[in-house]
């Protein structure tokens, strides 16, 4: 059963742990699915937007000048003070989530996701906040794709069409690609190499929903 603030508060805690894993030279590297940030970047991007939302800062785009900010305003800051300075917005964040809705949950998901990504530490891809981030995305895939034919997309246990209709157009890939894939997290290349009936072309723009796809292949 999914609750907003239990999965929240456990993907926190899995993103701390991680962090406060990693070696230093992990902290200072690239992340592949935000290639402008650093490891350190994206804790302090996750650190300011709960300090964001908690404050009632919170444009609705979460657009490139917020989240520049957040990184800009913790430049300096370790890592021993950015989870030091999330650990103490975590009760306000709970309480924002329970009364004002589960936003939050998309980004730590995916950021999490990203995270793992960069240090090479696979994990968290089938918890109930990744189904419902998958599900979330899927539905808005399908509104990207409306005027188009039914897409399917076929996982190892969860499938999914975007219409009624016997599909023109089939990704089969690992449930945690493809629900990677609905959050801008997979090349077009490899959505083009997992596409089993039909062409993909089409729908690929679709799948954009936040932002360009990646120019290069990502995996976590």
């Amino acid at each position: 059963m999914f609750d907003a603030s239990t999965e929240w508060t456990a993907a926190q805690q899995r993103v701390i742990d991680l962090v406060e894993r990693a070696p230093a030279a992990a902290v200072a590297s690239s992340v592949p699915a935000c290639p402008d940030w650093t490891v350190r970047d994206l804790l302090s991007h996750m650190v300011g937007i709960g300090a964001d939302v908690v404050a009632g800062h919170e444009p609705d785009d979460h657009n490139e000048a917020w989240t520049a900010a957040q990184v800009e305003a913790r430049r300096d800051r370790s890592v021993t003070e950015l989870v030091t300075e999330w650990r103490g917005i975590t009760d306000a964040m709970v309480t924002h989530i329970r009364l004002s809705g589960d936003r939050p949950v998309n980004d730590i998901v995916i950021h999490e996701q990203d995270l793992r990504g960069a240090l090479g530490a696979h994990g968290a891809t089938d918890t109930p906040a990744a189904q419902h981030v998958r599900d979330r995305f899927a539905q808005r895939l399908a509104g990207r794709v409306a005027e188009l034919p039914p897409l399917e997309l076929r996982g190892q246990r969860w499938t999914w069409r975007s219409a009624e209709g016997d599909p023109a157009a089939v990704i089969a890939a690992t449930d945690a690609d493809l629900a990677r894939a609905l959050v801008s997290r997979r090349s077009a290349a490899q959505l083009r190499s997992w596409t089993v009936a039909g062409d993909i072309e089409p729908y690929l723009e679709g799948f954009a929903i936040l932002g360009d796809l990646p120019s290069t292949d990502l995996h976590e």
